[in-house]
């Protein structure tokens, strides 16, 4: 067959662009990830609540960002003054709830700009005369549980301890999976088969036992439970490192990288690594959420923050306790489903966008 002659270019034609230069595989991953419209939009609204956590004290407080009395300007957000400096009887921190507070505000040339909601996690009105828990009103837009705390405070300083404890876990478990199955998955041999029976007899100790017997012993903090739980949080994360570094170190960029005298450890952090993260970093949403839900059952359970912490898990308890006050029960049952429901999208999304058979 004859070949098919292509008409010249006209004069003053633009030549076509040329093909785009393939992207990185970080770029095909990002691109798989922003396709998936729900774990994409899951993932805008979860840095949307962290943020809104975050700044917790800007929207709900019982103390003013800033104040102005008797022409000096305070700052009682961040210093609380006394009672006493701000023309009132006693030298205790100011109660900016108090009628006579009230009273001094309402003077000439007094004001203070107070949040949204005005209060915090802990703050309790004693000048109420409804009886706790007490179902939502103006004053208090979710009600009160059954300590006369508001609900919407308790709520969203409750969301930031979990979502940090969250976070703080998964981190060090993160890192401690990734150090010891590292190891085991490089080295093999010896080394493999000797932590590998350490893992499993740490694996049968029981771990609630542990946790009531540190519970009896300590008082309880967040610190002591992160302790507690990042002992075993690292154990399902190790396994698949160590699989990801079984694969990879027989392949030819590890041998290559080997003929030309760099070290283990420069061939496990350059080379086999950043090619090891693709599991690590698909289980993070899930190892947060699992991380939200530890808290949240240690809490109802009694075994978890001190009472003075917010906490949801103490939420559901005085939900359980208090059944004929849903505005308890019903808004920490939905604050928790909205944020498992996010970190399960999120992590559907990721585990979708480091899949290469997706295109």
């Amino acid at each position: 067959m004859s070949a098919v002659l292509q008409p010249p270019a006209a004069a003053g034609a633009t030549p076509a662009a040329p093909a785009a230069a393939p992207r990185s595989p970080n770029q095909r991953a990002w691109a798989r990830f922003r396709r998936n419209r729900i774990g994409y939009v899951s993932l805008w609204l979860m840095a949307l609540l962290l943020v809104l956590a975050g700044g917790a004290e800007l929207l709900s407080n019982d103390r003013p960002i800033v104040a102005h009395i008797d022409g000096r300007w305070y700052a009682p957000m961040f210093v609380n003054p006394s009672e006493k400096a701000i023309g009132g009887d006693f030298g205790t921190p100011t109660d900016w709830s108090e009628p006579l507070v009230a009273r001094i505000l309402a003077r000439p040339g007094n004001w203070a700009l107070m949040t949204l909601n005005r209060h915090s996690a802990n703050s309790i009105d004693y000048f109420s005369p409804a009886l706790d828990p007490a179902p939502p009103s103006a004053k208090n837009w979710l009600g009160t549980d059954s300590k006369g705390r508001d609900m919407l405070a308790r709520l969203l300083y409750g969301f930031r301890v979990s979502i940090g404890f969250a976070l703080a876990l998964t981190v060090v478990g993160t890192a401690i999976g990734i150090a010891l199955g590292a190891l085991q998955g490089f080295f093999g041999g010896r080394v493999d088969l000797v932590l590998q029976r350490l893992i499993e007899i740490w694996g049968s100790v029981p771990e609630l036992y542990l946790l009531i017997i540190f519970a009896s012993i300590f008082e309880p903090s967040l610190l002591l439970l992160l302790v507690l739980l990042s002992l075993w949080g690292w154990m399902g994360l190790a396994d698949y490192v160590r699989a990801e570094f079984l694969r990879n170190r027989s392949l030819e960029f590890v041998k290559a990288a080997r003929a030309l005298g760099l070290s283990s450890g420069q061939i496990i952090w350059r080379h086999v690594l950043p090619n090891s993260m693709t599991p690590v970093i698909t289980f993070l949403p899930f190892r947060m959420s699992g991380a939200i839900l530890a808290l949240t059952s240690l809490d109802f359970l009694g075994l978890g923050v001190p009472p003075s912490v917010p906490s949801l898990g103490e939420l559901l308890k005085i939900g359980k306790d208090n059944l004929d006050s849903w505005w308890v029960i019903v808004p920490t049952f939905t604050v928790l489903v909205v944020t498992m429901l996010l970190l399960t999208f999120i992590g559907d999304a990721l585990r979708d966008a480091f899949d290469t058979r997706k295109g």
